[in-house]
């Protein structure tokens, strides 16, 4: 097993299923600690025991990423325990929701826009001064190909990730030179959350490979724009949809 993180802490939201879940796996098999958030404790709980069963130290935490004041108490309790935060990857979103936009209610949009956008700058804001004072931090955000070109149909989600693409690369110009770097992954269609297996990939005529994404590419495209091998990357959005249809 490549010991590629050893050393390091990462922090992973929406870690209890899909590209959360794999992405916490991969961390703990490149040795490093990871902490793992869900609102799901009862799926969080058994990751946390599948990172145990490969040797990996792991801190999980049931939280909304859309309460500041629970995310603050939970990331300050993790760094008192691991003592830094050096990785975070906001991946924590919702989005199978689907509606036109004239009968759409401003709830849903005030609650995508909580939980998709004031969910990734409070992780970021817990956890950025840290990086800066170590002179060390890779900070990963989970976008989606609705944040390029919009969903039709899914104006709410579209508009939450292009703000956390924004968000992205404005907050990158800001810290690149403290050893900071900041990107955000774009998928196409994903595989379903509901099945364990990070390999899995469904038929899709959404992309031109023919198929769905699975977990593991996914998170391996996060664990790279984390790892040394990227530290020349900084405020790029990376689209990984396997030559998606423009739809």
């Amino acid at each position: 097993m490549e010991k590629k993180f050893d050393g390091k802490v990462a922090l992973v939201t929406g870690a209890a299923v899909g590209i959360g879940r794999a992405t916490a796996l991969l961390f703990a098999e490149g040795s490093a600690k990871t902490v793992i958030i869900d609102l799901n404790y009862e799926k969080l709980n058994k990751v946390k025991e599948e990172i145990e069963s490969l040797g990996g130290e792991v801190l999980a935490y049931e939280c909304d990423v859309s309460d500041e004041e629970k995310v603050y108490e939970v990331v300050k309790d993790a760094e008192e325990r691991f003592g830094k935060i050096d990785i975070l990857v906001n991946n924590a979103a919702l989005w199978k929701t689907f509606s036109k936009f004239n009968e759409t209610s401003t709830d849903v949009w005030r609650k995508f826009l909580d939980v998709n956008v004031m969910g990734t700058v409070y992780f970021t804001k817990a956890v950025i001064d840290g990086m800066i004072n170590r002179g060390f931090g890779r900070i990963i955000n989970v976008a989606s190909v609705a944040g390029v070109y919009g969903n039709g149909n899914m104006s709410f989600y579209s508009a939450s990730k292009g703000a956390v693409i924004s968000f992205t690369k404005a907050l990158a110009k800001e810290v690149i030179t403290n050893g900071v770097t900041v990107n955000s992954v774009s998928p196409g269609s994903v595989s379903s959350s509901a099945i364990d297996d990070i390999d899995h990939t469904a038929p899709s005529d959404l992309a031109h490979i023919g198929r769905t994404g699975s977990d593991r590419e996914n998170a391996e495209l996060i664990l790279f724009l984390a790892s040394d091998g990227a530290s020349y990357i900084s405020g790029e959005n990376v689209i990984i949809d396997g030559c998606r249809k423009k739809l």
